[in-house]
């Protein structure tokens, strides 16, 4: 399984706890060996455009993240791309859930997701989306611009015990749709920030949107949010990948 990826998201970007040293050196020592890494390109500005403000954009310019935010979305759009055609990962960061048409916080600049779902769009390859937001906080910037668009829905799963987590997923993914993108968040995970999910609750999860992916003929990638105990973190994404591809 291909997984899109850059040395310079190894780089402390800025304070934020997504931009802590080692958190994707911790994700790449568990995977590497079992992915194929692909070199991630940046993202053109007329894409970042789509889902931005000219304002929005300028003040991450401003802040000196213009480019390592770019090259996430980048990914994010390749992802997407291979996604079309065989399951795919996006190792980025920042990551994006968080980021509206004007916005963004929560350790978010640019919507990764919903730049790339927009692009698939914009250039005929798809007709509807799903976004599954597995992270521990709602992706309200997901929501704000691509709920307006009328061709795709955002499902951010809330229980309080891990079977009505997956039972939720696995309703909403009965949607008949041509790609499912997943916003992966991990901090939801037992030993993180959400004390929820277990590592085997990932490989659930990957496996739930292979399975409704192969019943609809759809596509369908990821691209990493959240996830904060990089003592998990690499763990949590080996197994997702491994439910993504079977």
């Amino acid at each position: 399984m291909k997984v899109v990826f850059h040395e310079a998201f190894k780089s402390s970007y800025c304070s934020d706890p997504a931009a802590k040293d080692g958190r994707i050196d911790a994700v790449l020592d568990l995977i590497k060996n079992h992915v194929e890494l692909v070199e991630a390109l940046p993202a053109d500005y007329q894409d970042i455009a789509a889902c931005h403000t000219e304002a929005h954009i300028n003040e991450v310019i401003n802040e000196g993240l213009y480019d390592i935010s770019a090259l996430a979305v980048g990914a994010a759009i390749q992802a997407a791309m291979i996604g079309l055609k065989e399951p795919c990962f996006a190792l980025v960061r920042p990551p994006g859930h968080h980021a509206s048409p004007g916005s963004s916080w929560g350790y978010c600049y640019f919507n990764n997701m919903a730049i790339a779902i927009s692009k698939l769009k914009k250039e005929g390859r798809i007709r509807r989306a799903s976004v599954l937001d597995i992270d521990l906080h709602f992706g309200d910037g997901t929501v704000n611009i691509l709920n307006t668009k009328g061709y795709a829905t955002v499902f951010n799963p809330v229980a309080s015990d891990p079977d009505t987590y997956l039972k939720k997923i696995m309703d909403y993914l009965d949607e008949a749709v041509d790609i499912v993108g997943i916003s992966a968040g991990f901090d939801n995970h037992k030993e993180d920030w959400g004390g929820l999910l277990s590592t085997g609750d990932y490989r659930e999860i990957g496996r739930l949107v292979r399975e409704a992916s192969k019943k609809n003929r759809a596509g369908y990638f990821a691209v990493l949010e959240g996830g904060y105990n990089h003592n998990v973190l690499g763990h949590n994404v080996l197994a997702l990948i491994e439910g993504m591809r079977g």
